[in-house]
C-alpha cells in the first residue's frame, strides 16, 4: 500500500469530524515498537534484520520486500510477508514534542473516502486503528474489495505506521505473528534535520545478530515487488 504517505489538504473535513469522537489512548509504557535507545535486551531472541531506519525481528519463514516510489528511488517501506498475510512498515520523522498519528489518520480516511472505500475507526492494541475495505480489480478484471488495517505509534521524534493485509487485517489469530513483529520493531531515527512526516530512509535487508537473509525470486501473495528476502 503505497498510498496515504503525504498530507493532502482537501476533502478531509468529514474524515476529521469522525476522528474527533474517538478518544486517544496512550500507548502503555514499556511496550514496543522500540526506539533504538530504549530496546530491551531480550525483546528479539533471534536478532533483528537491519533495514536502515527500521530493524525488524528475525522470524523463521518471513519474507521481506522493499517498496520504492521509482526505479532509482530509495526504499520507503518494508513489506513483511508471513503466514499468508502482509505487514507494511513505514517510518516518518515527527516533531520532538508532538505526535502525528491523529492528523495522519484524517489524511488516510480522506484518501479512503476518495477511493470509495468503506472504513471504521476502532480501538486496537496501540490505540486507534482504521479498518478499511478497499475496492480493487482482480487480475481477471472483476470488482472486489480487500481488507486493510492501519496501525500507528508515535515515538520520540518518529512515527511508525503499519498496514495489515490478508487474513491478518480482520482475524486476530492470523494477525498475532505480525503484530508481534510490529511490537518488537526498532525505529532508528538518525540525527539529520528532517521536517515532520518525511519518510525515514530504508535499505535492502542486512542482518545484525540474526540468521542470514537469502535473496529469493518469489512474490508477495498480494503484490509483486522488486526486492524479496526470506529469513531462515
Amino acid at each position: 500500500m503505497g498510498l496515504f504517505s503525504r498530507r493532502h489538504h482537501d476533502a478531509g473535513g468529514e474524515a476529521a469530524a469522525q476522528e474527533e469522537s474517538v478518544p486517544e489512548e496512550p500507548v502503555e509504557a514499556g511496550t514496543g515498537p522500540w526506539d533504538v535507545d530504549a530496546v530491551p535486551a531480550d525483546s528479539a531472541p533471534a536478532g533483528r534484520i537491519d533495514l536502515g531506519a527500521l530493524r525488524v525481528p528475525a522470524v523463521d519463514g518471513m519474507q521481506i520486500r522493499m517498496e520504492r516510489a521509482g526505479r532509482d528511488a530509495d526504499a520507503s517501506a518494508a513489506v513483511l510477508i508471513l503466514g499468508g498475510s502482509t505487514l507494511e512498515l513505514r517510518a516518518f520523522a515527527a516533531p520532538r514534542t508532538a505526535g502525528i498519528w491523529e492528523e495522519l489518520r484524517a489524511d488516510i480516511t480522506a484518501e479512503l473516502s476518495r477511493a470509495k472505500a468503506t472504513y471504521e475507526v476502532v480501538d486496537g492494541e496501540w490505540g486507534t486503528e482504521i479498518l478499511a475495505q478497499v475496492p480493487v480489480r482482480t487480475p481477471e478484471g472483476r470488482a472486489a474489495t480487500v481488507a486493510a488495517r492501519f496501525i500507528g505509534v508515535d515515538g520520540p521524534r518518529w512515527f511508525l505506521r503499519g498496514v495489515l493485509q490478508g487474513p491478518a487485517a480482520t482475524d486476530a489469530d492470523a494477525a498475532r505473528p505480525l503484530r508481534e513483529v510490529f511490537a518488537n520493531t526498532v525505529v532508528v531515527r538518525d540525527g539529520a534535520a528532517r521536517p515532520p512526516r518525511e519518510i525515514l530512509p530504508l535499505h535492502a535487508p542486512g542482518v545484525t545478530k540474526a540468521p542470514e537473509a537469502e535473496d529469493l525470486p518469489g512474490l508477495d501473495p498480494l503484490q509483486p515487488g522488486p526486492t524479496i528476502a526470506e529469513v531462515r
